[in-house]
């Protein structure tokens, strides 16, 4: 059966990794967006404090299913 999909742009951040982000990114959407299908990252970037790695920050694009 053919479905149409819809897509999302979430930026998920952490302090321990890029995953970490993608993560926190998908598992937040999923709170508030059903029938999640897939998620393309389109952007990672991060924050430096004190010459070091203080945040990760990853731009995904999230696809679910629109209902009939």
């Amino acid at each position: 059966m053919d479905a149409v999909y819809k897509k999302i742009e979430v930026v998920g951040t952490s302090a321990e990794s890029v995953t970490d982000a993608i993560q926190k990114a998908v598992a937040k959407a999923s709170q508030t967006v059903k029938n999640l299908s897939w998620f393309e990252v389109t952007e990672i970037r991060g924050r430096i404090e004190n010459g070091q790695v203080g945040q990760y920050q990853v731009t995904v694009k999230i696809g679910f299913k629109v209902e009939d």
